[in-house]
């Protein structure tokens, strides 16, 4: 999560989203998101972190992530 914070131009935010999206398709975390994403349908519950902005955070990637796997974010 380093590299997004010091990420300083749009290149390298780029280049840390296709990292993290990376990590994220391993099969086990991949198993994980549908898992979070099947559960926010039934339940609701929060995933959060200390970033100061969310458009140059993990969590704004998570959020497309779980996204695309069909999950209920309000």
């Amino acid at each position: 999560m380093a590299l997004a914070k010091r990420s300083q131009s749009d290149s390298e935010w780029n280049a840390f989203v296709r990292q993290f999206r990376k990590q994220m398709a391993a099969p086990a975390i991949s198993r994980t998101l549908d898992l979070l994403a099947a559960l926010s349908l039934h339940a609701n519950f929060s995933l959060g972190c200390y970033c100061d902005r969310e458009d140059r955070c993990h969590r704004s990637v998570l959020r497309a992530l779980l996204s695309e796997r069909g999950a209920s974010i309000t």
